[in-house]
């Protein structure tokens, strides 16, 4: 099972990825849990493929991969209906993979009893004809596998744990410069508003100033023809 394809494409892209790889692990789940109940399995010990679980692992995170890119994608949207759509298309694909990692942490569990039981059983057995020698080290071999496929996972969920971390630190950073640009824009707009009652004052004083040379000058004219009139 590839991992689908990653980052780098548009919000819709994505998703279809996202949804692809969600219905292909969804099948590789149940036909892991098929093996887990068939017959022939059963008589093998209740053993299955290491690799096929791990493939499912490595799967559910890079699904989980995608929700972080798509997380990022959807806050760019414009308009507030789309941002509100995509985040619940995001939050369903993220519940749809986490689901599927508790199924498989819950096969890998029982897997890994039932490997115990087998190999305790084997030992008990003891047989002389070296039989149980190499079943014991068939049960190492499976052991050592799956160990080293919860290593893997334990591995890409602290990279995603990291990814969610960092996709975290971008958003609260957006936050801020959107806050910073708006106080920056409410300063602008404070200055603008100052500039134009001081430019409105300066014209109204030059304004009273001439009425007040205006008057004067009538007074004066007003007074001489007083002046005149008298004599």
């Amino acid at each position: 099972m590839d991992g689908g394809a990653g980052g780098g494409g548009t919000l819709s892209e994505v998703y279809q990825s996202a949804k692809r790889l969600l219905l292909r692990t969804r099948d590789a789940l149940e036909r892991l849990e098929r093996l887990e109940c068939s017959t022939a399995t059963a008589a093998a010990g209740g053993m299955d493929s290491p690799e096929l679980s791990a493939s499912i692992r490595r799967d559910v995170v890079q699904i989980q991969s995608l929700c972080i890119e798509m997380d990022r994608l959807w806050r760019f949207l414009g308009a507030k209906s789309q941002r509100d759509l995509w985040r619940r298309k995001v939050e369903q694909v993220a519940e749809e993979a986490e689901s599927l990692k508790v199924s498989l942490d819950k096969y890998s569990s029982r897997n890994q009893q039932k490997m115990m039981e087998a190999k305790e059983r084997a030992e008990l057995l003891g047989r002389a004809n070296g039989d149980s020698a190499h079943v014991l080290s068939i049960f190492d071999e499976e052991a050592q596998a799956m160990q080293s496929a919860r290593n893997s996972s334990r591995m890409l969920e602290e990279s995603y744990a990291t990814g969610v971390a960092i996709l975290s630190k971008y958003s609260e950073q957006r936050e801020r410069l959107k806050k910073a640009q708006r106080r920056a824009l409410d300063i602008l707009n404070t200055v603008g508003l100052s500039n134009s009652v001081l430019k409105l004052i300066e014209r109204r004083h030059h304004v009273d100033k001439w009425i007040k040379y205006a008057g004067m000058i009538l007074t004066l004219i007003i007074l001489y023809a007083f002046w005149r009139w008298t004599r």
